[in-house]
């Protein structure tokens, strides 16, 4: 658990799912499809639906990509995806809401930026429109300020005033402060124009991991609204999940967020579920919540210099999320189980006593045989060529006969 209370906040309900309010941290994610594509997006949110995005964000930019999300929602129910979908909106949202009420209906939240929803004097009537068409089919909204995307009339007053005050603060400082307050004034006046404060989730995305913090800091001392984490932009591979979960990790420690997004840039033709299995670990791996068994294994050094505890820990590894859907369904509490993959005797016996179902296998130079622990006994001792598989099979049988089975009963 975390090492704070979790920050207090609304509950805000979007479909079947609750943020905030105590609820459990929600997982996201978004299409990378072109909407107008209704059978591609619907493929695409299903395998980040199966993945375990609880929320699938989609973008809705033109007529033809209003005009399909009915037929993403309807071919979803098809497939049995229930998973709620949030319309993301820009420049012209509030005329495709209007021009489309089919699409306005069939999305569970709008997501809307303030820094897009128009210029001049055509801001605030558009993000009126916006909220009044919220209000009427009773929907949530993520109010959603971006660096890259700030309101710049509001920036550029308040860098005015900062410049004349006695004691001018840093230009960071100032577009911190602008993001928070765009955020909580844009909340505020949709409260005006009549939508509750129960149906208003916000965010504040900025590209670098201690402005993230800094204004998230900011934004929860401010309001009590749920607040959507991520640090938009990321980047690609390992530097866009070391930044997200720096800045993210330190923020969930301290309470703060009701639902996280991990923003990756995927490799070329690359899968877009990473960002959901990322965004689940650092949540498990944090101690917030479970979403799948976890696989100890050691790193390895000059004690293993086989490969094989490797490829066994990647074989689990894959066999678990593999049979997860299934398992999820028929057994209860088989998220919480660890099974640990060790590759020699130094840590090997003690981590698999330590884990739900563990192996050691044998180091170099070590007997070639594979004592096996569960629940911190020893029970079986492998050997032969044909350990992988066999442990496979005690893996399952450990989570038959250690999980209860969920009742089918109505």
């Amino acid at each position: 658990m975390s090492a704070y209370p979790r920050r207090p906040s609304l509950a805000v309900r979007v479909g079947a799912t609750v943020i905030g309010g105590g609820h459990p941290i929600v997982v996201q994610s978004m299409t990378n499809t072109d909407t107008a594509d209704a059978e591609a997006t619907a493929q695409q949110v299903k395998s980040l639906a199966r993945a375990g995005s609880e929320l699938v964000r989609v973008t809705v930019n033109t007529d033809e990509a209003a005009a399909a999300v009915p037929h993403v929602r309807d071919r979803l129910a098809q497939m049995g995806v229930t998973v709620p979908l949030i319309g993301d909106f820009h420049f012209n949202g509030h005329k495709l809401l209007r021009e489309h009420p089919a699409c306005a209906e069939a999305l569970a939240k709008y997501r809307i930026n303030p820094g897009n929803v128009g210029r001049g004097s055509k801001r605030d009537p558009q993000f009126a429109e916006m909220i009044e068409t919220a209000c009427r089919h009773d929907k949530p909204v993520r109010i959603g300020v971006n660096w890259g995307s700030l309101d710049q009339d509001l920036l550029t007053r308040m860098m005015d005033e900062n410049s004349r005050s006695a004691q001018p603060r840093s230009a960071q400082d100032v577009m911190r402060d602008a993001i928070v307050t765009s955020a909580v004034a844009s909340a505020d006046r949709a409260c005006e124009l009549g939508l509750p404060a129960d149906r208003i989730v916000l965010s504040a995305k900025v590209s670098g991991v201690q402005d993230l913090i800094a204004v998230y800091r900011d934004l929860a001392a401010r309001c009590r609204y749920p607040l959507h984490l991520g640090l938009t932009e990321a980047g690609m591979g390992s530097k866009g999940i070391v930044a997200s979960t720096a800045g993210m990790a330190v923020l969930l420690q301290e309470g703060i967020g009701d639902t996280i997004r991990v923003s990756l840039t995927p490799e070329p033709g690359g899968d877009r579920t990473q960002e959901v299995i990322v965004a689940q670990e650092i949540l498990q791996t944090m101690g917030l919540r479970a979403f799948i068994p976890m696989v100890v294994a050691c790193p390895g050094c000059g004690r293993t210099t086989s490969t094989y505890f490797q490829q066994l820990a990647q074989s689990i590894q894959s066999h678990v999320r593999a049979r997860m859907p299934e398992w999820r369904k028929t057994y209860d509490g088989v998220e919480d189980m660890t099974v640990a993959v060790m590759g020699c005797v130094v840590n090997g016996p003690g981590e698999s006593k330590h884990a739900s179902i563990g192996i050691s296998l044998p180091g170099t130079g070590e007997r070639p045989v594979a004592p096996v622990y569960e629940d911190g006994e020893k029970t079986v001792t492998l050997k032969g060529d044909h350990i992988a598989e066999e442990f496979q099979q005690l893996v399952e049988r450990y989570v038959a006969r250690r999980f209860a089975r969920r009742s089918t009963t109505a």
